[in-house]
């Protein structure tokens, strides 16, 4: 399949690198970490090359807590 993709000019590599970035921008490395099963280290680079802080996370989830 990784090939066929390739012929068709879509690289994959690529492609998980730009799944990623969203995510990365929006939640804390933590979080990250656990939900895709990769390494804190891992997920602390990912955030940071995202430009990402998990403010906004945080902020999401705290509302959340008090609308219930």
């Amino acid at each position: 399949m990784g090939e066929r993709l390739r012929k068709l000019g879509i690289r994959l590599a690529q492609a998980r690198s730009t799944a990623l970035f969203q995510p990365a921008t929006e939640l804390p490395a933590a979080v990250l970490a656990r939900t895709l099963g990769i390494d804190i280290t891992v997920a602390v680079t990912w955030q940071r090359a995202a430009a990402g802080d998990g403010g906004a996370y945080a902020a999401e989830v705290s509302r959340r807590h008090h609308d219930v």
